[in-house]
This record gives structure tokens, C-alpha cells and sequence, in this order.
């Protein structure tokens, strides 16, 4: 689920913030007190969201560990409210467009939105936020750097609204079933994967139900 590994940035110097510390494993925190020693060393932690496989050797670095808030600016990079993936989210935007991403924008495939608090309209809401700063370079919490994030974006956007545009026309044929509903609209994916689908479809119609497009009758 989190591909090859939580990524974990350090950024500046003299000294640097280190991003998304991820796994408590010892080799991994002795890893980026070096590469931060040889540039000043530690001074902050900086952490996108309160997911563990983001957050767990966090405290061990011996500096101080922040989850900010939109609006604030920490170590130079701005912070962007993201929520959707976890309500708790942000993304850190450098001045000369790097985005440090999260699990809002993944290097591979598409993030986890689960449903509850209309998380789904809050993603969407964060993506097109993204979609109207200047950024340059997006590097995810998981997977390869995303050297164009403007057609990532685009795809991440064209994604959910196709799931959305395939999920409201079986609803509008009458379909009530929500066995039914994830078999039509997610019949590309591998049947391993449709414990995930059923999730992502949740917070579809949390979404649609919240829009005031989502018709009675719905199964439960």
C-alpha cells in the first residue's frame, strides 16, 4: 500500500527540516541524521499528515515535530491545506516550485480517499488547489518524483470525475444496489483491489449525497 516505502525529504540547511521522517527502523533514522548532519543538522521535523507510515521515527531525531496548518510558512517551504486523504493534511510548497506532496498526489496510481467528514469533495477541492499555484517538480510521499505535475493533476482530477460520471449513470438507470454500483463503475480493476474500490465508492456517494445528487433507495 505504500508502494516501495514512505519517501522522506530534507530540505535547506544550516539547518534543515526533514519532511515525512516515515519508519522508526534504525538504519533508516541513522540514514537521515547523516545526510542532514552534512548540512547543518536537524533543526525541524515536518510532517504532511498523522498517518503512522509518516509519522513513526518522527520523535527520535531530537527535534522538534510539527504538523502545521495552512498558511503557516516553516523552514521556508509555505504550507497548503490538502485534506481529503486525512483531514489533517498538507502539502509544503517551495519558493521555486517544488511540492512536497504527500499522499495527496502519489508517484504511482492514485491515493486512498476514504470516506467520512466529505473527504472526497475535500480532495478534489485540494487537487484544484494545487492545480492554480506554480509548481515545478512534486515529490509524493510515495513512489517516483513527478517531473510534470500539471498532467498529474489533470489525471488525478479526470480520474474521480470518470468514477463519478460512470457511478451517477447507473444510479440514473435505476441501479440501487451498491454490489452492482462497484461492479459497473470499477470493472477495470483486479478483484483483489475491490475492498479499496468499495471504499473509494463510499465516499462517492458521500460526496454526491452531500451535492444533493444522490437518489433515494440506495441499498444498504
Amino acid at each position: 500500500m505504500t508502494l516501495e516505502g514512505t519517501n522522506t525529504y530534507i530540505y535547506g540547511e544550516g539547518p534543515c527540516a526533514v519532511i515525512d521522517p516515515g519508519s522508526e527502523d534504525a538504519g533508516h533514522l541513522e540514514a537521515i541524521r547523516a545526510a542532514a548532519g552534512e548540512r547543518g543538522g536537524i533543526g525541524l521535523v515536518l510532517l504532511t499528515h498523522s498517518h503512522g507510515d509518516h509519522t513513526a521515527g518522527a520523535d527520535q531525531l531530537g527535534a522538534e515535530v510539527v504538523l502545521p496548518a495552512g498558511g503557516e510558512t516553516h523552514a521556508g517551504l509555505r504550507v497548503l491545506a490538502t485534506p481529503g486523504h486525512a483531514a489533517d493534511h498538507v502539502c509544503f510548497l517551495s519558493d521555486d516550485g517544488v511540492c512536497f506532496s504527500g499522499d495527496l498526489v502519489l508517484g504511482l496510481g492514485s491515493t486512498i480517499v476514504p470516506p467520512g467528514d466529505n473527504s472526497l469533495t475535500a480532495f478534489m477541492a485540494s487537487l484544484r488547489l494545487l492545480q492554480a499555484k506554480e509548481i515545478e517538480l512534486m515529490a509524493p510521499g510515495h513512489g517516483p518524483w513527478i517531473t510534470d505535475p500539471a498532467a498529474k493533476l489533470a489525471e488525478y482530477v479526470e480520474h474521480r470525475e470518470m468514477r463519478e460520471r460512470r457511478l451517477l449513470a447507473a444510479l440514473e438507470r435505476g441501479e440501487r444496489s451498491r454490489a452492482a454500483l462497484l461492479a459497473e463503475a470499477w470493472d477495470d480493476i483486479p478483484i483483489e483491489l475491490l475492498p479499496m474500490a468499495a471504499m473509494a465508492m463510499e465516499a462517492h456517494l458521500e460526496k454526491l449525497e452531500g451535492e444533493g445528487r444522490l437518489p433515494d433507495g440506495l441499498d444498504e
